[in-house]
């Protein structure tokens, strides 16, 4: 198959053929349809996270099941599925609680450099990247990194649950749990951040402030649930949103992964508020925040896949969607081949894009 491969960091991706196994217990063989472009892969082809190489990045993603491996019950060919990165074991310590989101099984989510399913070069190792690989024509995968979906769903926009999606829907509702009435500020409108604003809106949200330097992401904020608008531009958003709110905000969240973010979260939090972390601060760097803060009950805490349970959440967002509530179709910004996911990642780092697409021939 084609697929698009990391070799080294700050280099492009290169078109390679790469090789699969053939499914294994418990493995499903999937024909990618979409993948979606993620800032996360970009962290990694920046060198930002570390990850062994060569690998086939790519993590957001719909397809068509093709082969399913031994003792597998949950999908059959033909099946329509969305990935998810949080693949889950069910028997962990994590899991059996609920929290299947942090599952500490390494049999089922293997750690980096693990996975034996990818070959190039007849016979090399390439790595799989978190578990998916999606920047390729094929993916092989546990049966417990997929979701079946409804066929009338389109697969160009179910691609985007995946991860953009359920990362910032499921920040506000699962980990901050989001009431309605409460008051929210978003900072970053990309497509994680789009996602928790039309989530706060999904959850009742009595006021919700999308803080970004991008206009014309601002107005798209509106449509998706935004009440007010915030461009860092204009001043201190800290000090815009607390004269916004006399005093600050019930739930901030963080979606651009930066310090700088990271510290105005916290501190343009109301008495009792809590800040979300839910943008990938680079891997080493630390935050500062004022102690005092703390004493007034204010809380900061981390989000991870937005504290998913996928095969619950995205269903559900799906049904979101297909009722109007979920505008995904604004999302998409460009529609690339393979060959073009070069030029959709230097559109991303321009800030050209809310999401951008590989959609591979059916």
């Amino acid at each position: 198959m084609k697929a698009a491969v990391l070799h080294a960091v700050n280099t492009p991706l290169a078109i390679e053929d790469v090789s699969l196994q053939k499914p294994g217990p418990r493995e499903v063989l999937i024909r990618t349809r979409v993948a979606g472009l993620c800032h996360s892969d970009l962290h990694f082809m920046e060198g930002l996270y570390p990850h062994p190489l060569p690998a086939v990045l790519g993590h957001e993603s719909a397809g068509v099941v093709e082969q399913v491996g031994a003792d597998v019950t949950y999908v059959k060919p033909g099946d329509h599925v969305v990935t998810c990165l949080s693949v889950f074991c069910g028997t962990c310590d994590n899991c059996a609680t609920g929290r299947t989101v942090l599952c500490t099984n390494t049999d089922v989510k293997m750690l980096p450099g693990q996975s034996k399913r990818l070959s190039w070069k007849g016979g090399e190792l390439m790595h799989q990247f978190i578990n998916l690989s999606s920047f390729a024509e094929q993916m092989l995968v546990h049966e417990n990194a997929v979701v079946k979906i409804r066929k009338d769903m389109p697969l160009e926009l179910a691609a985007l649950i995946g991860c953009g999606v359920i990362t910032g829907y499921g920040a506000v509702v699962n980990t901050a749990k989001v009431t309605a009435g409460e008051t929210v500020a978003v900072i970053g409108c990309g497509g994680v951040g789009m996602a928790a604003i039309n989530g706060a809106a999904i959850a009742g949200a009595g006021r919700i402030i999308a803080i970004d330097t991008n206009p014309a992401k601002l107005q798209l904020a509106t449509k998706l649930g935004a009440t007010d608008l915030v461009n860092p531009r204009d001043g201190d958003p800290v000090a815009q949103v607390k004269e916004l709110t006399s005093g600050g905000v019930q739930h901030a969240f963080e979606v651009l992964g930066t310090k700088e973010t990271a510290e105005q979260s916290f501190a343009m939090l109301a008495a009792g508020g809590t800040a979300t972390i839910v943008g990938m601060v680079p891997y080493g760097q630390k935050i500062e925040l004022h102690g005092f803060d703390f004493l007034r009950e204010r809380r900061i805490q981390g989000s991870s896949m937005g504290s998913n349970h996928f095969r619950v959440d995205m269903p559900r967002l799906i049904e979101f969607y297909m009722r109007g509530k979920l505008h995904l179709e604004d999302w998409i910004s460009a529609k690339l081949k393979l060959s073009e996911i070069n030029d959709g990642f230097a559109n991303m780092k321009a800030g050209k894009t809310l999401r951008s697409i590989v959609v591979f021939d059916s």
